[in-house]
């Protein structure tokens, strides 16, 4: 007979985790947030910017300028999430703010119907480029951003290359230059609705599939989830936040011209995978999202205000795009490592 009095069972064998110190874990999980910090304070004493970048009016040109940022990268989120880019979305907030001012200036609609057709489109937008995907297998990356090329070009036929500045009501402007307790009212708009969508992705059956159809879609599917409904339906959900980005776009300029929208979608697109590296690293967040729009418009802002050229905006995007990806790729490995 085999003696087991000294055989470990498995309520006596012990696996040993390392665990990085909570100090190490705190830092990367609120690096973005102290660099952000970091960074205004840098801009805000340095003789270059320092009289003109810490004051109330830029804090309300970087908020006001970061919602619309912010809301295309919320909007970024949904299709990310599960696995699949909309390289669209900077083109349906052009589109819509196109639109909005346009129904007005050329045949007098009223701004709420003006808004509700606007809005239609943008959702439908994402109706399409969901369908193409989901239903006809085609590629995410060359549908959106086919997507994206025919939504300039139409704008452009439909502007007939003039930009909408008359005939605008001017409830929207106003709403746009409304302050509540020094911050614009739109800053506000962002912030609800990434509540609402913090919520859905955290606390939903819906939400947390995204998750899961993004992590594996093949297991997702053996599990019993309907990946091509609810990715379809990440693609409207998309559609619809971007119309409402343009609308907010237009509330903020008081005017509209034809736009690719790219001025738009790379800061949104560098805002979310910069938020991949923050409060949930490896993980595409909401609230990351946030922090990661804030930092590109105060580095921008900062830039801008220390003179320097046109170009430094858009170089500072694209090293912040692929600095954001690459550190987020990798954060992502890690974590599905365990």
């Amino acid at each position: 007979m085999t003696d087991t009095t000294n055989a470990p069972t498995s309520a006596t064998v012990s696996i040993p985790v390392a665990r990085r110190p909570t100090a190490l874990r705190l830092l990367e999980n609120y690096a973005l947030p102290l660099l952000t910090i970091l960074v205004y304070a840098f801009f805000a004493f340095f003789p270059l910017s320092s009289a003109s970048f810490p004051t109330i009016n830029n804090l309300n040109v970087i908020l006001g300028s970061q919602a619309v940022v912010a809301l295309v990268s919320i909007a970024a989120l949904f299709p990310l999430i599960s696995g699949y880019f909309d390289f669209s979305l900077g083109a349906n907030a052009a589109m819509t703010q196109v639109m909005t001012a346009g129904l007005m200036s050329l045949y007098g609609l009223p701004l709420w119907l003006s808004i509700v057709v606007a809005l239609v489109l943008g959702t439908l937008v994402g109706v399409v480029n969901g369908y193409f995907v989901t239903k006809l297998n085609m590629s995410p990356f060359v549908t959106t951003l086919g997507m994206s090329m025919l939504l300039a070009g139409l704008m452009t036929w439909f502007t007939g290359g003039r930009t909408f500045v008359s005939d605008i009501d001017p409830a929207i402007t106003k709403f746009g230059s409304t302050r509540l307790l020094g911050i614009p009212l739109v800053f506000y708009i962002t912030l609800l609705v990434a509540l609402v969508a913090w919520y859905f992705f955290t606390h939903t059956p819906f939400g947390r599939s995204l998750y899961a159809i993004g992590s594996n879609a093949t297991a997702a599917r053996l599990v019993g989830l309907p990946v091509s409904k609810n990715v379809w339906w990440s693609f409207i959900v998309a559609g619809f936040i971007a119309g409402g980005a343009g609308v907010l776009q237009l509330a903020r300029v008081g005017s509209a011209t034809a736009s690719d929208g790219g001025t738009i979608l790379f800061p949104a697109l560098a805002a979310v995978f910069l938020g991949a590296t923050t409060i949930r690293p490896g993980f595409f967040n909401v609230w990351g999202t946030i922090i990661g729009a804030i930092f590109v418009s105060v580095s921008v802002s900062g830039l801008a205000l220390s003179g320097a050229s046109g170009w430094a905006s858009n170089v500072f995007n694209g090293i912040a795009l692929l600095a954001a990806v690459a550190l987020s790729t990798y954060l992502g490995r890690n974590k599905r490592r365990g």
